[in-house]
């Protein structure tokens, strides 16, 4: 991790070794694509996505891997299949830098959360 707080996700990404940057930035433009309203912000040192006023997901750079946040219980259920694969905490998924980094899986994590950000922004 960087000594210093990033202020931005550019920062956050040159901070980590050309190889993880690589991966970062794939993760990041696969966000972008998939929610391409939401605004991008560091938020608890991390790369964060923000739509409708509000966090939408979290991206982390780790030693061994990159987390994936919030992977909220509806969403680990609707993609047990495929995350199950996967380790990770109570509300995260951890993706193993050195295996191809799924891609698809992040578009459809990503989609499923747009989901649940627009129905909180109903309420």
């Amino acid at each position: 991790m960087a000594a210093t707080k990033p202020s931005s996700i550019d920062e956050y990404i040159a901070s980590f070794p050309e190889d993880v940057q690589q991966i970062l930035q794939e993760i990041r433009a696969v966000i972008r694509d998939a929610a391409p309203d939401a605004t991008e912000t560091i938020s608890y040192d991390m790369p964060t996505f923000n739509l409708n006023g509000t966090y939408l997901i979290y991206f982390a750079g780790w030693k061994k891997h990159v987390a994936l946040y919030p992977v909220s219980g509806s969403i680990a259920e609707a993609l047990s299949t495929e995350l199950s694969g996967y380790k990770g905490t109570k509300g995260s998924v951890h993706f193993p830098l050195n295996k191809p980094m799924p891609l698809d899986l992040i578009r459809k994590i990503t989609k499923l959360r747009i989901a649940e950000n627009e129905a909180a922004a109903r309420k």
